[in-house]
């Protein structure tokens, strides 16, 4: 458990690359780190992090049958970890980055405790705030993520100080990137045909509209 978490003020729009590497390294360490998406914030660790994954779900108060997502940078990368055929490629293209979470069907890549229980699916997103992009350049790998809602609230968490003075004792950095919403992503189950909209959000669902 972090016992002093760091807090680092990025700038939202011009991340500053010196403090896009030191928030890096506190994710190449096993850290788990609060950090802004296009939707929300959200909190992530490594994709092999397991003690991280359990302090993620401590926070959340989440069973092992909690749904993660893997934040990536682009459509390439997801096809590292989702089974994607031309149309969803197609589809993705046009939508990436911006406020969705894709269900695929997951590849080898994506261990075995992070799938559906009932089936080998997982969330993938690719977010469009450059603070998040960054980082993902930076780390060159996928960021586990899940948004930051805590126990019997209904939405994610947005002010900095609140989240600092409520969690700050339990993860190992908070990034500062001002605010950035609390409306959920969109979520789409793209193993279905046609795809299907699962959770209406931030994300513009017409187009999946037939």
């Amino acid at each position: 458990m972090a016992s002093t978490p760091h807090f680092l003020e990025i700038h939202p729009k011009d991340p500053q690359p010196r403090l896009i590497a030191r928030a890096a390294s506190v994710f190449e360490s096993g850290g788990v780190v609060v950090y802004p998406t296009d939707s929300s914030y959200a909190l992530g660790c490594q994709l092999g992090e397991k003690s991280a994954l359990d302090r993620i779900r401590m926070i959340r108060r989440v069973d092992d049958k909690h749904n993660f997502t893997l934040v990536c940078r682009d459509l390439s990368e997801i096809a590292t970890y989702a089974r994607l055929d031309n149309q969803a490629y197609r589809q993705l293209k046009s939508l990436t980055p911006g406020p969705y979470t894709f269900i695929f069907q997951a590849t080898k890549q994506v261990p075995r405790r992070l799938l559906h229980p009932k089936r080998r699916a997982i969330g993938i997103r690719v977010p469009g705030t450059p603070i998040t992009q960054a980082l993902l350049a930076e780390l060159d790998q996928p960021i586990l993520s899940t948004t930051l809602i805590m126990p019997g609230d209904e939405e994610p968490m947005d002010d900095v100080l609140e989240i600092r003075e409520t969690i700050g004792h339990c993860v190992d950095l908070v990034i500062d990137g001002g605010p950035c919403g609390q409306m959920p992503t969109t979520v789409v189950d793209m193993t279905q045909e046609p795809p299907a909209v699962v959770r209406e959000g931030k994300g513009d669902t017409s187009v999946f509209q037939h």
